[in-house]
């Protein structure tokens, strides 16, 4: 289970959202939170089923439902006008142990309430050890068309140091008989895991790309407090992670994939762009449905209770939100900052203007190849950049 949920203001008694500016875009996502074993590293709000209390998966399409009906008469009472939904997104836990029938249930009821574009992006996370060929094919029937599937790495020892419990030999067949069923696929690596040496990593690099998939991500492992590897690392039956090396990491996956032919549109992520992250890395709206799911409606940040049992009552009794807050115009502004340097449409340079930002320190980060002009009125991180891009917000915002 993830970390407690951050403080913030109750919900509205008559639910009803003060509203800031829309974005020119609206999207779902979808939080399955349930998971056949607890990886090492996970620090998601996941659930085994020893966890579950009463809540039972095979029924819990059902108050998402809920949900998702609920969130009509909010934004309606609110004055909000919901466009069709541009991305859906099922995330986790793990989303490939539903059913596809249950899939398909929540996606025709987002569809008759919201609606769905004609080009949405629909995504689900799978595991290779749950992505059958029967369940695959139910998903490509509800709607899914991206597949994102949580592969982490292609070296058995790395996969055991973080609890994964697929046969890597397994995942060119599941991928392979997706990219043929018509699914956009996308393979996702987590490098950095204690032990994994570079050679490791080059080989789990270079199997991913031979999938030819259209996306690759490939994130840096954070040992989160709290967390099975983080307490086997403090007790000293793993070393702790070795930034040089992880940074040697980056460099490789950066040299490779790109040699590949996927540019980099993330600090992580290479390829066709996953729409419903750079949702995210915009700031456009989106409503979040599930346990511990957050969501941005118009300047209004909030959040639902964490375990799935509390959530399904709280649907029963009332609201499900934990909290919210509404963010303030400098709050709107370091967002943009954080999320928008990191991708490769960069930040207007008017956003560091209006934030006080000096042009003697954005000059000095460009001397130093940490950031680069783009198009005239955006700043994005140079390759290097990439590296220690938090580290240039924070000099942005502190100095």
């Amino acid at each position: 289970m993830s970390g407690p949920l951050p403080l913030g203001m109750p919900w509205p008694s008559d639910s009803k959202l003060v509203l800031g500016d829309p974005s020119d875009s609206f999207h779902a996502y979808v939080h399955i939170p349930f998971c056949k074993a607890r990886c090492g590293y996970c620090d998601f709000n996941t659930y085994i089923s020893s966890e579950l209390g009463s809540t039972k998966r095979e029924e819990f399409h059902k108050p998402l439902i809920q949900e998702i009906l609920l969130s009509q008469k909010v934004l309606a009472d609110s004055g909000f006008e919901p466009k069709k939904l541009a991305t859906v997104f099922f995330g986790g836990g793990t989303p490939s142990l539903f059913t596809a029938d249950q899939v398909s249930e929540i996606l025709s009821v987002l569809e008759s309430t919201f609606g769905l574009l004609s080009n949405c992006e629909v995504t689900l996370e799978a595991n290779p050890e749950s992505a059958s060929e029967e369940l695959m094919t139910g998903l490509k029937k509800a709607g899914i068309n991206r597949l994102s599937f949580g592969v982490q790495s292609f070296d058995p020892e790395v996969l055991s140091v973080l609890d994964r419990e697929h046969d890597p030999s397994t995942v060119a067949g599941i991928v392979t008989l997706a990219k043929q069923m018509g699914f956009k696929a996308s393979v996702d690596l987590i490098y950095g895991a204690p032990g994994e040496s570079l050679a490791s990593f080059r080989a789990t690099l270079e199997e991913a790309l031979r999938l030819g998939t259209q996306h690759i991500s490939a994130y840096s492992l954070i040992i989160e407090p709290g967390t099975k590897l983080a307490r086997q690392i403090a007790k000293g039956i793993y070393q702790e992670v070795d930034e040089d090396l992880n940074a040697q990491k980056f460099e490789l996956a950066s040299e490779l994939i790109g040699q590949a032919g996927l540019e980099w549109y993330e600090v992580a992520n290479w390829g066709e762009p996953s729409l419903h992250n750079l949702a995210y890395w915009q700031s456009k709206d989106w409503w979040g449905y599930g346990p511990g799911a957050h969501s941005h409606i118009a300047g209004n940040r909030f959040w639902n209770v964490k375990h799935p049992d509390a959530y399904a009552k709280a649907l029963l009794t009332h609201s499900q939100v934990a909290g919210m807050e509404v963010l303030t115009r400098n709050q709107q502004l370091e967002e943009s900052l954080m999320l928008e340097l990191r991708t490769i449409f960069g930040v207007e340079r008017k956003v560091l203007k209006e934030l006080g930002v000096s042009a003697q320190l954005v000059a000095e980060q460009m001397a130093l190849g940490a950031i680069e002009l783009i198009r005239g009125d955006r700043i994005r991180a140079t390759e290097s950049g990439r590296l220690f891009v938090d580290r240039i917000v924070l000099d942005f915002l502190t100095k």
